[in-house]
């Protein structure tokens, strides 16, 4: 993914690796047959001429028997003049031969490995890469950049499980730190999981995405993922569609429609209307072939609320007087989709304290929806942290407690 950046790094590289005076007379560990043939190696990379550089480390070698410090010379030449002549494969060997040789100093070790790590993701070579990287982080290395490839070398070289697993921690330890995770590890986090077929993986990856990326397609991905999980009740449908007209990710007619005569079935015309004319205003009913059957909706969904608000009072009545608390926290409900959530908090409420709900994990919910669009967030996040139904109502309190957290997508 960075090839290009790593391959300018790898320039740097190409200088020699020692002075002339490496093989003068003083320097008993190189002996003058070995020497001669590397000085002149020497002065080839400097005039950049890579291949008789090769010629003359060659000759050096047929010498024979040498002695580790000669390995170590030869192999340092050998992996200049293999990156001047854009052969990283063979550059990497060498570099191997480098990092194994007793005569490393200490203080080199880190760049060496820093170079090895580049070589190696510069020739693809990414099991290699992941390797030469925990072997610069055992030995201290804190190069962010270089670092941020482990996760990435581990992806390309197909270990998807443990790439996962190392951009979890990563971006667990930014946000620990305050930080923001990179699109990238970001990215790469939710392709781990869908390389693994990990559905479950991927929708918690998208959770984060949306949170610092809240594009309206990462938006309607997850909320079409979290709706399509296997045990999903379809009595959430509607819950589904606030959702979905809260993140704007409603893009065609249908989605109205069906979300207006979804709230009409469920006795709440007022919130109806307030699709309707959603879909009105984003000029997506009232126009084309469907014309007509969208003008029906409106004009069913108005005598609907003529209809609804003659009998609201004594339907509240009516509620208040039922054994169990599903009529008040329906008709609670019902006033929050006129705008009336200040009314309609306190039915809610008391419907869940009377008890008897069957489907109480839901009335939670509603709770919450409607602490949300009161604007009271911090109400709404405690009841959505208590909707624990495995029945989906449990994930959309999680998505609106993101959605509260996430800018306005985009």
């Amino acid at each position: 993914m960075k090839a290009r950046r790593i391959l300018l790094c790898l320039a740097v590289f190409s200088l020699p690796f020692f002075s002339v005076q490496t093989f003068s007379a003083e320097k008993l560990t190189l002996r003058p047959e070995i020497g001669k043939p590397l000085q002149a190696a020497q002065t080839a990379l400097q005039a950049k001429n890579y291949a008789e550089a090769k010629t003359q480390i060659a000759a050096a070698e047929a010498v024979g028997k040498l002695t580790p410090y000669e390995s170590y010379i030869v192999a340092r030449l050998k992996s200049a003049a293999a990156i001047g002549a854009n052969d990283y494969k063979g550059a990497l060997v060498a570099y191997e031969q480098v990092l194994a040789s007793p005569q490393l100093p200490a203080a080199e070790k880190l760049p060496t490995l820093e170079t090895y790590v580049k070589l190696a993701y510069a020739s693809k070579d990414y099991a290699k890469t992941a390797d030469g990287i925990q072997k610069y982080r055992a030995a201290g290395g804190n190069n962010p950049e270089l670092l941020n490839l482990y996760a990435q070398s581990l992806y390309l070289g197909g270990k998807y499980k443990e790439a996962g697993s190392e951009l979890s921690s990563q971006i667990t330890a930014l946000e620990a730190a305050g930080k923001r995770p990179t699109d990238t590890q970001l990215q790469l986090l939710a392709s781990c999981s869908l390389k693994q077929n990990d559905m479950i993986g991927y929708t918690a990856a998208l959770e984060k995405i949306v949170v610092y990326t809240p594009k309206k397609d990462y938006w309607l991905d997850l909320i079409l993922r979290t709706a399509g999980k296997p045990g999903f009740s379809d009595r959430l449908d509607l819950d589904v569609y606030r959702l979905r007209k809260a993140t704007g990710t409603m893009d065609k007619a249908n989605d109205y429609m069906e979300a207006a005569q979804l709230a009409l079935q469920a006795g709440y015309p007022g919130e109806a209307q307030t699709f309707v004319d959603a879909g009105y205003a984003a000029k997506l009913l009232g126009a084309g072939p469907d014309a007509s059957r969208h003008q029906r909706l409106k004009e069913l969904v108005t005598k609907k609320i003529t209809e609804d608000k003659a009998t609201l009072a004594e339907g509240e009545k009516a509620a208040a007087a039922q054994p169990t608390g599903d009529a008040l926290v329906s008709t609670g409900l019902n006033y929050v989709g006129y705008g009336q959530a200040d009314k309609g908090i306190p039915l809610i409420e008391a419907g869940i304290k009377k008890g008897g709900i069957k489907l109480l994990d839901q009335a939670k919910l509603h709770l919450g929806y409607a602490y949300l669009v009161a604007g009271k967030k911090d109400q709404a996040q405690k009841n959505f942290a208590g909707v624990q139904g495995s029945d989906g109502s449990r994930d959309l309190a999680r998505l609106w407690t993101v959605q509260m957290k996430a800018p306005a997508p985009k």
